[in-house]
Formats: structure tokens, C-alpha cells, sequence
């Protein structure tokens, strides 16, 4: 379904909408384009009974299973609840999945395809797990979740000795990962030699895909990795094809960038289609965006949070993208975050891959990143064994002061 066959399909959903409490005063407006973008915060007000319908009770739809009640990590702000349907999330999920024909290719000849997954464990109920649990516990139908630590570069060797036994006993057909998370433990088996003959591919997801975790994974277990980008509340949005292009799926999701700058990367807005119990009308996700249309197909790129964009000199937004894009022909760092001051001024924290980068190499990538912010002094870099993530989990490589 492309971009202009589902303004006939909001057509027919807006009048469903206009039931839900915190949409009734505000869906009026004939023109989609200007009704108001709502974000976490009208999510939470007054919850439940701002999604709920008339006649509609959440103690009671929880007890006859027709709902799942979920939060989101709390990344960019607090917690937030997330209510949808049973079985609504599987269904999304596989949709955008085949928007890859090799990952889909895969899943047909196994219609059963077994996953491992290694995510930050403060996430939602469907794809973490907090405390510490057995391993039968943490087995969902087709699932094995592996990670129960915050903190990757604090982990024990015998921790990870753990993980890769259950993922080899496991025999996964893929690997579900937050790329820092995993990165961090694919150093690990390449250390030890320890390979994952059963995994077809890797997907990446929960946070920004750097080209530093993408180039570990990928030299570690040798499978193709792909970007598959989305929120809990909103479900997936994006899947990288085979070809490296970020792929948008019409079924579940109508998409907007709002207040774009001159290259086009602006807030990515989202309208969900496909989960009745908490649609979300012109949601603000959060993320930097950009849409390039093509006569035969429309990609995207992912930038990162909005609030991790830094600045150049002249003051034009330079997204985590951009910086990241820095380090597409490095080698010897394993993870990074750049902060840079109010003052303009940028410090690089790196944890080495398997040894440091050399010092022409370093200087080659804190070039490009001072060119690029237009920087008036020289950026100081730093050596580090371990970088603090979020609350969430989630880490951030770019910082503004």
C-alpha cells in the first residue's frame, strides 16, 4: 500500500477515532494535516480512560485476555503504558519483517524460527525481562531471552560464557539484539572462538544503529545485519531491506516529517492503523527522520533523537547520523559517545574494539566530525573501559550540554 492510497483508509478510521475520549474534541478538523501532534505526555494523561471507549473497562478486557498492558523503557522520558490487542504485536511485527525479502525468505523455510534475544532488560514485558529468572522462564513460544544485565561492559566472563551456551543449545535461526548489547558480545565469542552455526541474520533494534556495533557484528558472526527500527507504543516502523534501505510499512503505519530543515530530516510523525485499542493520531515519536522519494520507491533514514542532535558553529542541527557516519571507515573502536559543550567544544569518549585505533586513524575520524560541526577548537578524545547508559538501558552517542 503506498503513501497516497492510505489517505482514503485514515478516511475511514478517523470516525472509529473520534470514540476515543482523548481524540473526540480534536478529530474535527477536515484537514489531517493540521490536527495537533500529541507525544508521551497525552499518552499518559488520565490513563487508561483517555483510549478507552464507552463501555469499555481495562480490569476487565486484561481478564478475559483480549488486551496486553505494556510500558515503554523510558528512554527520552518516564515510563510510559502501552495498551493493544492480543496478538497485535506478533502480527505487526511479521509484516514489517517481510518488507526484507532475504529475512522473509528465511522465515518461510522455518515457519517455527526460533530467536535469541539480547536487549537492555528495563524494556517491556514482550521483550525483556528485569530480574533475574531461569532460563525456562525466559523462554516465550519461539523466544529465548538471553541478557538480565544493564550494564554490557560490567558483565563477568562467566556471564557471557552463560549466554552463548543457551544460544548455542538454543539454535536459533536469528539473533534479536540491541546493537551495543551485542556487539559487546560478539567480542566476547570472537575472543573465544564460540560461532552460532544455526543464525541466518541479525536484527538490530531498541536504540540507534551505529556503523561501529553494525561492523563488529558483522565481522564476528558473519550473517547479514539489518536495521529494524521502532517503538513499544508505536510497534515497528522501519526494516532495512537487503539492499540497505530502510523500508516503511504502509499497512501499519501512515508516516509524516514535520518542521524538516533544508536537507529534510525533520521529526518523524506516525499515525498508527492497525491497533484499535490505543491508536495513536499523529504521534511524535521522538526520532530526526528523512524521507527520500524516488520514482519507484521511497526510503528513509533514521537520525537518532531529536535530543541528541548537536551543533554546528553557524548553529544548523547536525544529527546522530551525521557524526556517525564519521566512523564508516574506522577501525579499533568498539563504542563512542561525543558531548559537546555549550560552547561548541567536543570531548570523544571510546571503549577500544579488539585493540586501540592508531593515532592517524583517531585523528582521520575527529577531523571529519570537526569539519563537520564547523569547530573552531580541536576535539579531545579519551580512552575509556565502560560508558553509563540511561535508566533504560539505552545509551547515547551523541550529547549536547
Amino acid at each position: 500500500m503506498r503513501e497516497a492510497a492510505q489517505l482514503s483508509r485514515l478516511e475511514k478510521l478517523l470516525p472509529r477515532w473520534q470514540q476515543v475520549p482523548l481524540y473526540r474534541a480534536t478529530l474535527t478538523q477536515p484537514d489531517f494535516s493540521h490536527l495537533p501532534l500529541i507525544g508521551k505526555r497525552e499518552l499518559r494523561e488520565n490513563f487508561p480512560q483517555n483510549f478507552l471507549r464507552t463501555g469499555q473497562n481495562l480490569d476487565s478486557l486484561l481478564e478475559n485476555k483480549s488486551v496486553e498492558l505494556e510500558h515503554t523503557s523510558g528512554t527520552s522520558e518516564e515510563r510510559t503504558a502501552v495498551l493493544f490487542g492480543r496478538g497485535w504485536w506478533n502480527g505487526q511485527e511479521t509484516r514489517v519483517l517481510r518488507l526484507n525479502s532475504f529475512v522473509a525468505r528465511a522465515l518461510d523455510e522455518n515457519l517455527r524460527a526460533r530467536r535469541a534475544t539480547i536487549v537492555p532488560p528495563i524494556c517491556n514485558g514482550l521483550v525483556c525481562f528485569s530480574n533475574w529468572t531461569s532460563k525456562y522462564a525466559r523462554t516465550v513460544d519461539t523466544t529465548l531471552f538471553v541478557n538480565e544485565a544493564r550494564i554490557p561492559f560490567l558483565l563477568a566472563e562467566a556471564e557471557f560464557a552463560r549466554m552463548a551456551g543457551e544460544i548455542l543449545e538454543w539454535s536459533p535461526q536469528f539473533l534479536d539484539l540491541d546493537p551495543v548489547h551485542g556487539a559487546w558480545f560478539a567480542l566476547y565469542c570472537e575472543r573465544h572462538g564460540i560461532k552460532f552455526p544455526s543464525v541466518k541474520f541479525i536484527l538490530c533494534s531498541y536504540e540507534f544503529v551505529s556503523v561501529v556495533h553494525r561492523k563488529i557484528l558483522q565481522r564476528v558472526f558473519g550473517v547479514p545485519v539489518f536495521n529494524f527500527y521502532g517503538s513499544t507504543e508505536t510497534g515497528h516502523l522501519l526494516m532495512e531491506n537487503e539492499h540497505g534501505e530502510m523500508k516503511a510499512s504502509y499497512e501499519n503505519v501512515f508516516y509524516e516529517i514535520v518542521e524538516p530543515d533544508e536537507r529534510g530530516v525533520g521529526d518523524l510523525v506516525v499515525t498508527t492503523l492497525t491497533n484499535d485499542f490505543m491508536p495513536l493520531v499523529r504521534y511524535r515519536i521522538g526520532d530526526l527522520a528523512q524521507r527520500c522519494e524516488q520514482p519507484y520507491a521511497t526510503n528513509y533514514f533514521v537520525h537518532g533523537r531529536l535530543r541528541d542532535a548537536l551543533r554546528r558553529r553557524g548553529g544548523q542541527r547536525v544529527t546522530t547520523l551525521d557524526i556517525d557516519r564519521c566512523f564508516a571507515d574506522s577501525t579499533g573502536i568498539a563504542h563512542y559517545q561525543l558531548r559537546q559543550t555549550e560552547s561548541g567544544d567536543c570531548h570523544l569518549q571510546f571503549i577500544p574494539d579488539r585493540e586501540n585505533p592508531g593515532v592517524e586513524e583517531l585523528n582521520s575520524v575527529t577531523t571529519r566530525i570537526e569539519n563537520l560541526l564547523q569547530l573552531q577548537n580541536r576535539i579531545t578524545t579519551e580512552t575509556v573501559k565502560m560508558l553509563p547508559p540511561l535508566t533504560s538501558g539505552k545509551f547515547r552517542l551523541t550529547q549536547r550540554a
